[in-house]
């Protein structure tokens, strides 16, 4: 590959600490790295938090638009844990375990260097137990306005791997939780990536039980309707990160041997 080019990776919340996947997914990321590639990746576990959030007596609670996206309700109470998991247990497990398998990884947050900005959700329009619109208060979750770039670069140019949490400062220095296929094609787009990799747990867009091979960004929006809450995002997630800037997006399995170099050869979903 000539010069270096930015692959922004998305590890999925159910794949973050599976140890047998994080091996896979080292392996890979220290080939790539060492070929030449510029490496940002953005983790999920909302699994962790929600056990321990309950752990702490704290209930989480999910909500779902009226377009069908499923998203966590955050409270002030809940931020204070998910900031406490996310940015700390995971991310930093997630990075120690990286290092020991070679790689020269660096764990932070969105908060830190102000890397990810957000604007606080003031109120969200939600269906209630009827099914019906209903429109309550914001809480603590936040839609990414900015990210800072030269933060990026920098890190990515004293480490191989930059690991990232999705958490994100808002205005007065108010911690905001933020969606991780959101803030990862963010950075992609930030960034001008040459390709944003979304793994998750299924080969891909599937439709009519088959994997789609392609779908082009214009389009996603009308096959977002034809999935299930969780995969809709991330074909919202990986159109938004190619029309503001990414070369293209690949939603994959992470599972498997060098999940990543699968992606990038060919296996999932392509959105460009």
């Amino acid at each position: 590959m000539k010069g270096r080019s930015f692959l922004v990776v998305k590890l999925g919340g159910r794949l973050t600490l599976d140890e047998s996947v994080l091996d896979s997914i080292a392996r890979d990321l220290l080939s790539l790295a060492k070929g030449g590639w510029r490496v940002v990746l953005v983790h999920g576990g909302g699994d962790l938090v929600t056990e321990y959030s309950r752990r702490l007596g704290v209930e989480p609670r999910f909500v779902v638009s009226p377009s069908g996206v499923r998203s966590r309700y955050t409270t002030l109470e809940e931020l204070r844990v998910y900031a406490m998991v996310i940015a700390g247990l995971v991310n930093k497990t997630i990075t120690a375990q990286l290092n020991s398998r070679g790689l020269r990884a660096i764990g932070v947050s969105g908060v830190d260097c102000s890397l990810l900005q957000a604007e606080r959700k003031e109120k969200i329009v939600i269906l209630n137990e009827r099914g019906r619109p209903q429109v309550v208060a914001g809480g603590y979750t936040g839609r990414i306005t900015g990210v800072n770039q030269a933060c990026l670069e920098a890190l990515s140019g004293a480490a191989d791997v930059v690991v990232v949490a999705p958490l994100a400062e808002g205005r007065d220095g108010v911690m905001l939780n933020v969606d991780g296929d959101q803030a990862a094609a963010a950075i992609a787009g930030a960034l001008r990536a040459h390709t944003l990799v979304l793994l998750t747990d299924v080969p891909g867009v599937v439709l009519d039980g088959k994997t789609l091979k392609e779908i082009k960004a214009e389009e996603a929006k009308a096959v977002a309707e034809r999935v299930g809450h969780g995969m809709k995002r991330k074909i919202l997630m990986a159109a938004r990160a190619v029309l503001n800037g990414a070369a293209r997006a690949i939603i994959a399995s992470g599972y498997g041997e060098n999940p990543i170099t699968a992606a990038l050869q060919g296996s999932g979903t392509i959105v460009r």
